[in-house]
């Protein structure tokens, strides 16, 4: 079934009719009908796979997906940029190098408003609880509005304090325009921070930041 939808989504290519004689010719005429009538039914097959339930599977749509596997730290209440090491999955949406090898920028190749999402795991190696702040900048541009507010727990018990914080915001590119994740912290104790595999029970590694970008939209007339 799959592949029978996948068949009708193909765009049907224009019908050549060619040109038509200079008196009624009955076959020219069926022949003109029986093209038609191909287009029209493999039109109406890529449109009804499209409308029917579950149809935007067969769209391909902008999306990236990027994280980084080292820890971050910041210089206290100074703005810092987050940075990504890994690309997990690039559609139209891709990171751009601001200096060998760190990368922060996520580029858009195409116009539309997009859903980025993050999350950071947070440390605390103080005995004290401390905040840490994150915004978006959009163009090398501070988009107001966009600032969060996080309070990292103390250490406690010889153990340092964590906490992943998340959300996420619709943004209005151009193609070709890149936005950048910025945060700071109140103390220098405050870190974006990685962590190996964890034993009982097994658990897979930690990023230290994720973030994702999709295409939601174009943009409104």
């Amino acid at each position: 079934m799959a592949t029978n939808l996948n068949q009708q989504l193909q765009v049907p290519p224009p019908p050549d009719i060619g040109s038509a004689p200079p008196g009624y010719d009955r076959g020219f005429v069926d022949q003109s009908n029986g093209v038609l009538r191909t287009f029209f039914i493999r039109l109406t097959g890529a449109l009804a796979a499209l409308l029917s339930p579950q149809g935007g599977r067969h769209l391909n749509i902008p999306y990236g997906g990027f994280q980084d596997l080292t820890d971050q730290s910041a210089t206290a209440n100074t703005a810092t940029v987050m940075t990504f090491d890994t690309t997990d999955f690039s559609n139209g949406i891709r990171l751009g190098k601001t200096g060998s090898p760190s990368t922060s920028r996520i580029y858009v190749d195409y116009d539309g408003l997009y859903n980025l999402q993050w999350s950071g795991q947070f440390q605390n190696s103080d005995n004290q609880l401390h905040d840490a702040s994150v915004w978006v900048r959009k163009n090398g541009v501070d988009i107001a509005g966009t600032t969060g507010y996080v309070s990292v727990p103390n250490s406690h018990g010889g153990i340092d304090g964590h906490g992943i914080d998340a959300w996420n915001y619709f943004i209005e590119m151009n193609a070709g325009d890149y936005v950048e994740l910025w945060w700071s912290t109140t103390n220098t104790a405050i870190t974006l921070q990685t962590y190996a595999a964890g034993v009982t029970p097994t658990r897979p590694t930690t990023a230290s930041i994720v973030a994702t970008m999709t295409f939601v939209s174009n943009r409104s007339a």
